[in-house]
């Protein structure tokens, strides 16, 4: 079927990271099939257009679906035809997808932690008591709020570079946090110190023992017209076996919590050999209470019966 495809239109965000990832994707599939044509169409999404109000809110002041900030514009040009496939950071696609579309091939999966960036070096330890921290994801925030509740949260907007110069240029935020793998994408030195035009600022890993990352966390998702075989078997030929592997379980545990891009949960995933290793933290939508954790491991040829596991042994 892939041999059929004469050209490919490849969907993306226009954001600094965005157009990293959609790079690999087009570099992956030129590799692949070195006749086809590959086009790129860049498109401005709900959640590039309103940074005007906290990540969380968009979802609700958008009557956007199952809180598709970052995916509805590109679903809808998917459904137009005038894309073949979205390129999309896995953490930001709805649990479950719109009818009509599916996620079918992944790239090899970047580091999965968080990554603390402040003014000063020393991490999350080094943060003074009461300090101010930066971050528009409430599973960062909740997670943050368990470990340090002396620990005062704000939200941010913006793509990476701009949260790293926000930072530098802020007299109030003492540090934001971001995934190590966008800072990775980009180019930075994640464990290091980071220049910025408003100043230097330093990274250092968060301890993943403790936080979690999200569902899909380091991953890129393609997202396909469910029945479009012929795209479906180029985007196929690119997939990374065991990280699809890692993100069914994932995803699977989120759907089994009904839970969406914003719901305050981390899940972390392993594969030794052929078994697979789930963690799952649920936080409390409201409150600072106990979350509830779990464990679970099975054959890597079940994720999904691993995920179900995985939410059976929670008590909520």
């Amino acid at each position: 079927m892939g041999e059929e495809k004469k050209k490919l239109i490849v969907g993306t965000r226009g954001s600094a990271l965005a157009l990293v990832q959609a790079d690999m994707v087009e570099k992956l599939l030129g590799d692949a099939f070195p006749e086809m044509e590959i086009v790129r169409n860049v498109i401005v999404t709900t959640g590039d257009r309103r940074t005007d109000v906290p990540l969380s809110e968009v979802a609700k002041t958008e009557d956007v679906l199952d809180k598709g900030v970052f995916t509805k514009e590109l679903e809808i040009a998917l459904e137009a035809g005038e894309v073949d496939l979205a390129v999309h950071s896995l953490k930001d696609v709805p649990t479950v997808l719109p009818e009509g579309f599916e996620i079918v091939s992944v790239l090899e999966r970047a580091p999965v932690n968080d990554v603390l960036i402040s003014k000063a070096k020393g991490g999350l330890d080094g943060l003074r008591q009461g300090a101010t921290v930066a971050t528009s994801s409430v599973r960062r925030q909740k997670m943050l709020q368990w470990l340090r509740p002396d620990i005062k949260l704000v939200d941010i907007r913006g793509n990476v570079p701009t949260r790293l110069r926000k930072l530098a240029e802020s007299n109030e935020v003492d540090a934001i946090i971001l995934a190590e793998a966008g800072l990775v994408r980009l180019g930075y030195d994640a464990l290091g110190e980071i220049q910025t035009e408003a100043g230097n600022v330093y990274g250092e890993r968060i301890d993943p023992e403790k936080f979690l990352p999200a569902a899909g966390q380091g991953c890129v998702g393609i997202e396909v017209r469910k029945g479009d075989a012929a795209t479906i078997s180029c985007v196929q030929k690119i997939c990374h076996q065991p990280t699809f592997t890692r993100i069914k379980a994932e995803r699977e545990f989120l759907r089994l919590l009904d839970g969406g891009c914003h719901t305050p949960v981390g899940v972390a995933t392993q594969l030794f050999g052929d078994k697979i290793l789930m963690e799952g933290i649920v936080f409390p939508e409201e409150g600072a209470g106990e979350p509830f954790q779990s464990e679970a491991s099975g054959s890597a040829d079940e994720p999904m019966k691993v995920a179900a596991k995985l939410f059976a042994g929670l008590t909520i």
